[in-house]
């Protein structure tokens, strides 16, 4: 994508009209993401893979555009006015990106990702009619959290405290906030909360998290921990706290465990929604698909390290065991 200067606010997107797709030879899919794309190569691949199912591949019936703010919030905008300049078919996008491009537009087809209640964020008025311009793929992971603070604590049943990493102000993680919270209470178990607002703040979390003497890590979901997940895998092991994660993913990158949805399928749903869209349907008609494929994950090296047995009955529950 050309890089062009800052433009402030969004009022200008709005009002722009939507020339006709027919008119374009192949139509260009927008695929914009908040944070890095180096770290969401198996997203864009999935999503790929879901276009090929309703019949669109790349370079032969469809263009793919990928455009990322880099964790960079102030460069959206600019992002946005490109894609609709560009008069791409479909929209797709996460949570912080989604809500960004639904004020911009209310023409262009949008499909969004999402770990938060699309209703409670506003992205769509139902979930089962979401109406609008507007459809997508959720996948709850946030409100896994008293389950995955419950399996972290079979892996270490005698840990005084336990940390928590989140990245606050997003609706889905301030309720895994409040959901993980009141699950620790209920358990008895002490809990350090630490707010992570960009990757410069990882680091002095960790080391809060030695301080206050937490021997084992709660790692929250969002967009910011998730794409920096090599770098929380890495802090874990270096301070040797045992790390309970959202994604399968950190656990391929030498994490300990995970629970939670499959992000790689919710991608290849949205990619299925984008190629019914560019075959006619509309948004506003297709209802918002629950995510149904959830991973319990467990990395049998790591826990060795961390001088960790896991349960016989635990790695007889996981999907799957990495050793």
């Amino acid at each position: 994508m050309r890089r062009r200067d800052f433009i402030a606010g969004l009022g200008g997107v709005t009002a722009l009209p939507f020339v006709a797709r027919a008119q374009q030879a192949m139509p260009v899919v927008g695929f914009l993401r908040s944070t890095s794309l180096a770290d969401a190569t198996h997203l864009v691949t999935a999503f790929r893979q879901g276009l090929k199912e309703v019949g669109f591949v790349e370079g032969q019936n469809v263009a793919i555009e990928l455009a990322s703010g880099e964790g960079r919030p102030e460069r959206t905008p600019a992002l946005i006015i490109e894609l609709v300049r560009r008069q791409v078919a479909v929209i797709v996008s996460e949570t912080v990106s989604a809500m960004a491009v639904k004020a911009a537009t209310t023409t262009i087809p949008i499909v969004f990702t999402t770990g938060s209640d699309p209703v409670q964020t506003g992205l769509v008025a139902s979930r089962n009619r979401p109406g609008g311009n507007v459809t997508g793929v959720v996948f709850f992971n946030s409100v896994l959290g008293p389950k995955r603070l419950e399996l972290l604590r079979q892996v270490v049943p005698k840990t005084a405290a336990i940390a928590m990493l989140v990245n606050p102000n997003l609706p889905n993680t301030e309720m895994e906030r409040r959901d993980v919270q009141a699950a620790a209470r209920t358990m008895g178990q002490q809990l350090i909360v630490v707010d992570v607002n960009s990757v410069s703040d990882i680091e002095a979390a960790f080391a809060t998290f030695v301080q206050r003497g937490a021997g084992a890590l709660f790692a929250g979901s969002g967009a910011v921990l998730n794409s920096n997940r090599k770098r929380l895998v890495a802090l874990a092991a270096r301070h040797k706290l045992p790390t309970s994660y959202a994604w399968r993913e950190a656990v391929e990158a030498g994490g300990l465990m995970s629970y939670g949805a499959s992000q790689p399928d919710a991608y290849r749903q949205a990619g299925i929604y984008a190629g019914r869209i560019l075959k006619g349907e509309k948004p506003g008609d297709l209802p918002v698909i629950q995510s149904t494929k959830f991973e319990f994950v467990l990395n049998l090296k790591t826990a060795k390290a961390l001088g960790l047995e896991f349960h016989p009955q635990l790695l007889a529950t996981a999907d799957e065991v990495i050793e």
